[in-house]
Formats: C-alpha cells, structure tokens, sequence
C-alpha cells in the first residue's frame, strides 16, 4: 500500500477533547514551533562563573553617552551591574551604625552589640568596616574587614549575631562600624502582616487582653523583680505559652502558672525594652508577625522583593518596591566603586517618596513615575496603593506642584492596588488588579491625562505584562489579555492548564519575557506547591494566525528574570536555585539565600555551567491519538508495517515512539521495536503494529542534539474489525 502522509497543526491544544484535537500537539517541554514545525528550544550558557546570591527578579540594559553596555539586577537582597563580563555590587545602604562591640564564645557564633537599636532583621545583609577585633581571638582584623555578614538571629533590640566561617576564642570588646544593606523583601510572596500594617510594625491577633500586676522595669526582669515572670491580674483566656504585647514591646513566655506568665523573653521581633506601669494594659500577641515574618491566619500578603528600573539618560532609576527610589551615575569615572544612593550629585532623590509600589521614566517628556505612593512625601504610613505622583520635567527631586512646574498626582478608582505600567507607543500603560488605564501626556495645567480603557483585566503581577510593537500582552488572575487601543481576551489552547498548574497567589513572582529573534511571549511562573517559578508557558504571535486560538506551548524550566535581545544581541536570563549557594556577593555565613544562575540564551543546543561543564538539555513533544482508518472513522483495525521519520534538521540522535490503541479509552501500548533511534542517516523503520489509533512522540535524551520535525509517514493496510 501506498505510504500515507501525516501532518500536525502547530502549537498544543489542552482544551479540546481527545477526539476534537486530532492531529494536534497535546504535551510539550522544550520545544518551539517555528513556521509551523516544531523544534527543540536553543540552549542557554552561562554569562558568568559566579553564581548570584539571591532570587534575580528585575534586569534592565542600558548606554552610556561613551556607548559602554550595562545591566541593572535586582535580587531580593541586592543591586548589581553587569558590564563587560564582570558583576559590581552597587546596592545601597542604610545609616551607619558607629562603633560596635564583638562578643566571641569559642565558636563560629559571633554576636555583635551596638549602642542603640540596630532596627535589623534576619536575614539581613551588613557590611563590616574600620574593624577592630578584641586581643585573643586568634583571628585577625582581616578576616572581618569589609566583608558582608548575613544576620543570623536578633536576640535583642541592640544585639544581633553573625556566623564566621572558623571558631574564634573567647573574648569580648574591639570596635566595628556596621553598614547595614537597604533591605528588599522576601524572596517569595507569602502571608503575614508585614510593617505599618498594624501595632510595633505588625497586628495583635486574639481576643485576650488583661492587665499588669505590678510594673515593669526597662531592664530583662518581669514585674515583681522577677527574672522570669510577668504576673497579670487575669491570665485565664492567654494561651499557655506565646507572645504578649505590652505597648510597644513584645515579649515571649514559655509557659503559664495560673495568672503568671513564665520564662519570659523581652523585647522580641526588634522591639526594645521600656518601663510598663502597673495596670497596663496587656494585648495576647501570639499571632504577631514582623515585617519579613509569616503567620498562617494572616489574609496579608508579603509581597516579594521587587525592584523598578529604568534610566534618565545615563542615569539609572532604581526603586524598592514598596521602598525608596535610589540613582546611580554611570557617567562618573567611580561609577563601579560608588553605590546608588538618594543622594547621587545632581541625580538626588533626597525630596522622592520613601513608600512606592513602582516607578517609571517617562520616555518623552522625562517625568519620573511613582505610582501606588505616599500622599505625604516622606510619610510612609500615608502610603496609597492606587495614588499615582510625577515628578516636575527634567527634575527626578521636584514634585511640589506649582504654577511654574508639571509636577502633580493623581489616584486611579478601579481597584484595590497598582499592580504594573508600561511603555507604550503613544501613552503610558497603567493596570490595578481590577482595570487597564491610559496615561497621555496632556501638557499644562494637568501634565497628564488618564482614561480607563478596560475593566475585569487586571495585571496578576508587575512583571507579567510585556509590550510588543504597540500592543501590550498581559496575563491576569483569571486568563490572558492584549491591548492594541482595545483590550481583547486572548486566546489560549492550554489556559486551563495553566491556572489548574499556577499558583495565583505568588502572582507577583510571575515574569513575562518577549524573544523576538522566534516572535515568542513566555510567562515563567510557579506551581502550586512550588516556591519559585517553575514552569512556563509561551504564545508565538508570530504564529498566531494559523490556527484558532493562537500557537501556544509550555515545558518545565523556571526563570525569575527574562531580559529580550535589545543591546546585546541575545536574551539574558536569571534561574534561582534555593538550594545552592551564590558566590557573588561573597557573605560569609550566609544561609537560605539560595542562588542565581545569569545565562545567555539562544546559544548552541546545551546548557554550558558557570564552572564550564556541560548539561543536556532534553525536549519532548507528544500528539493526541488519531486515527489510522483513511475513512477517519476508526472503524478499522490497520496493520502498520513501516514508517518514514522526516527530520527538517537532526544534530545527533532523536528517539521517536509510536503508541497504539483499539479503543480512545485504552491504555497506550509501544509498537514492537519502539522507541526508535533516528539519525541523520535513517531513512525508515519497520515495525509489526496493529490498532486503530496512535500517536507519537519525539524526544532527545543526550548532550548536543538538536531537532526540527517535518512530519511523518506511514505504510499501513487495514487488517479488519476485530
């Protein structure tokens, strides 16, 4: 019998029953499809052969007026510049705090104690300076000189601890200036009442709420004089061991005995010893949960550490999410030795907001951008998540409006936060969690105008929305939109995948890339049961056309950070690892912070590692079953004698497996001989396979392989009904 021809449509189709998406691609990873024929993806090497520290969340590129190439990362710990293959760590800091005290005790714990509150938190980054370490320690003044130590535990307001990477001996005192590193956020959106929310940076949970008997001295001592104990007038309705709120001081006990509070611990979660009167009232703090901190009740959610960047001419524009905007000159001839700061000469932020959701350089006109910011500059608890300010033209540190400037506000209605903006063609994109809004620069006296031009479209997360050509692609809680000066549903053939696989709740974790040189969109986001992204899913708009419901794939690689080929000429991209450790920057001690793989992408067909060593990267496809009846009814059982791979391209080996079955509902079987082995030079295979439907898979398993699949052709004659 003649060889018969099978062809398959582009793309994956997760939404159509078995039978309704024959001839159709139902599972993919690390495969694209291009004009029309899938292929395996392009590999990725690695850019460095250090690994980041931390969770990169944010890339930005940028030229000098000398045409020098840079790279603006933001991790949810720090801000690099990448330039010319080398990483300089530029990430600002806080006040200083002078001439701290070492405390060793014969072990790789090291507590430091400083003069006043340090306001430090675990997990923090300091850097040591001007170090001065106590005699007998057996270590030297080097060891510690500007390093970077992670904080490890913060037993009280004025002391913290440290882990060194060898023992030191017994001995307190020395001298230590800390420079603690502006904190970012956590590295994953969790729940808990985070800082400003409620009472000491966090909210009092539970009903209980009593009285002192007796005072309390600002000292370690419960009431009474008492080194363990906290006696309350009525301690009945307090949970058996806990936290109490006592003001503005927290404090933990271990146990209770009647109406004492037993084994105490004072000034917890960063607050400070204070002297409480008798009969102050006592609030049950069990449930209390600083800034950085997670409890299971809280229906608050910690946002990840985020970062905005942009430029002003040559000027980077960096701001913490929900933090402060910072500049960095890399005009200056110090550029790689200076951090970004507040206060880069003539680049000041000094009179910025310090509480804003996300930023933005105007492209036109130069205004920057704050948008979900304070109604009080300098207030933080002023801060409104639907509150958008400009800066005056020219002027990053202007934004007093007068009668002389265009600096002004403006606060947007539908919604509940300011989720993302974006660049477009002719006007500024704005999305809450709820609408789509247009920002158009207007000029005087309102500098800015603003239409809403969507509703029920609202962003999922800042970085999930990229804009191509004028037309943005965004991905919400509940499906995938595009804006092209009409907001439009978009539609997906795996969208019910996706949301069944994603977990919307780290919404802001999810990253949109666009690779041009394959006209591809691709959103990185996390599983359910997954920390960090973990998954993808891609639209080709190139492809778009060809078929209802546009060409759309997935696969299982994760990327926190995608940058598209813009002044280099291919994607860079950013992996996390929480399990590893980073080697840039160096901090000793560090612990949980994971680390961050910088590749090039679209380079050879393997995964080349910072330490040079070399990965495969496997890809598969699969299609639905169809059928192998030429009538297409399935009523016929067809023997399959021979079939005839036909490879567009083929770099070492592919393996191709042919599945049968009698009936949709069976389960699959191989065909005798299969899984095939094609080479370049196979020209047929022949096999003894008997059923009425198949499908077909393609995958390769090894280092330096590369294929493009055309379509395939088989040799069958019908054998009967049963």
């Amino acid at each position: 019998m003649a060889l018969t021809e099978y062809k398959f449509l582009p793309g994956i189709d997760k939404q159509d029953t078995t039978v309704g998406a024959e001839r159709r691609w139902v599972n993919s990873d690390n495969v694209r499809f291009r004009y029309s024929l899938p292929e395996k993806v392009g590999g990725w090497s690695s850019l460095l052969t250090d690994t980041i520290v931390g969770v990169g969340r944010s890339q930005h590129s940028f030229v000098d007026l000398d045409g020098n190439r840079y790279v603006a990362i933001g991790t949810d710990k720090f801000l690099l510049i990448y330039f010319e293959g080398q990483l300089y760590d530029i990430t600002p800091l806080t006040t200083t705090l002078s001439s701290a005290t070492f405390t060793f005790n014969g072990s790789t714990t090291i507590t430091i104690t400083t003069s006043s509150s340090h306001n430090l938190l675990v997990g923090d980054i300091v850097l040591f300076d001007d170090v001065t370490l106590p005699g007998g320690t057996g270590l030297s003044d080097s060891d510690f000189e500007d390093k970077l130590f992670q904080v490890i535990t913060t037993p009280t307001a004025v002391t913290f601890t440290v882990t060194f990477t060898s023992t030191g001996s017994s001995a307190t005192g020395g001298s230590v200036d800390l420079k603690p590193y502006t904190p970012v956020g956590p590295a994953e959106q969790t729940y808990g009442y985070g800082f400003g929310v409620g009472n000491f940076g966090g909210t009092v949970s539970g009903v209980a709420t009593n009285d002192l008997d007796g005072s309390l001295a600002a000292d370690s001592q419960g009431n009474n004089g008492s080194a363990t104990q906290i006696r309350l007038t009525d301690a009945s309705s307090f949970p058996t061991s806990g936290t109490i709120a006592v003001e503005d001081e927290l404090i933990t006990y271990a146990s209770k005995s009647t109406n004492e509070l037993v084994t105490i611990a004072r000034a917890q979660d960063g607050t400070s010893t204070a002297i409480h009167a008798d009969a102050t009232v006592v609030d049950n703090a069990t449930l209390y949960a600083g800034w950085g901190s997670a409890v299971a009740a809280s229906t608050v959610t910690l946002e990840p550490g985020l970062w905005s960047l942009d430029n002003f001419g040559e000027v980077l524009i960096a701001t913490i999410a929900n933090g402060k905007t910072f500049t960095w000159n890399a005009g200056i001839a110090a550029r790689f030795t200076t951090r970004a700061s507040t206060s880069t000469t003539n680049f000041e932020t000094t009179n910025a907001p310090t509480a804003t959701r996300l930023s933005m350089v105007s492209p036109t006109t130069r205004h920057l951008l704050m948008f979900g910011t304070e109604t009080t500059i300098g207030d933080v608890s002023t801060q409104d998540d639907m509150f958008i300010r400009f800066s005056n033209q020219e002027e990053i540190n202007v934004y007093a409006p007068t009668a002389e400037n265009s600096a002004g506000s403006q606060r947007l209605q539908d919604g509940t936060k300011i989720m993302g903006a974006l660049k477009a063609k002719d006007n500024i994109l704005v999305w809450t969690d709820t609408a789509l809004y247009t920002m158009k620069f207007v000029g005087s006296p309102f500098t800015f105008g603003f239409e809403q031009v969507g509703t029920n479209c609202g962003l999922i997360g800042k970085n999930a929305v990229i804009e191509i050509d004028g037309i943005a692609f965004w991905m919400s809680a509940k499906g995938f939109f595009l804006f092209d000066g009409t907001v439009k549903s978009l539609g997906c053939s795996v969208e019910d995948y996706v949301y069944n696989d994603i977990d919307t709740t780290k919404g802001q974790q999810i990253n949109a890339g666009v690779n041009n040189l394959f006209t591809e969109i691709t959103w990185y986001y996390p599983t359910s049961g997954a920390d960090f992204n973990d998954r993808y899913v891609v639209h080709n708009y190139g492809e778009a056309t060809k078929i209802p419901g546009g060409v759309w794939y997935t696969g299982s690689e994760g990327r926190t950070s995608w940058m598209n080929a813009k002044i280099y000429p291919n994607p860079y991209a950013l992996k996390y690892d929480s399990s590893a450790t980073g080697t840039f920057p160096a901090v000793i001690g560090e612990t949980g912070l994971g680390q961050s793989t910088y590749y090039e992408h679209e380079v050879g067909v393997d995964q080349i590692n910072p330490d040079g060593s070399t990965t495969a990267i496997t890809s598969s496809l699969e299609s639905y079953d169809f059928d192998l009846d030429l009538e297409g009814q399935g009523e016929f059982f067809l023997a399959i004698r021979r079939f005839i791979p036909d490879f567009k391209t083929l770099t070492g080996n592919a393996t191709v497996t042919f599945n049968l079955k009698r009936f949709p509902s069976d389960t699959a079987t191989t065909s005798t001989f299969s899984p095939f082995t094609v080479t370049s030079s196979t020209q047929k295979f022949d096999t003894r396979a008997r059923g009425r439907f198949a499908s077909l898979k393609i995958a390769n398993l090894t280092s330096s392989e590369d294929w493009r699949f055309g379509t395939f052709r088989i040799d069958i004659q019908p054998d009967g009904r049963r």
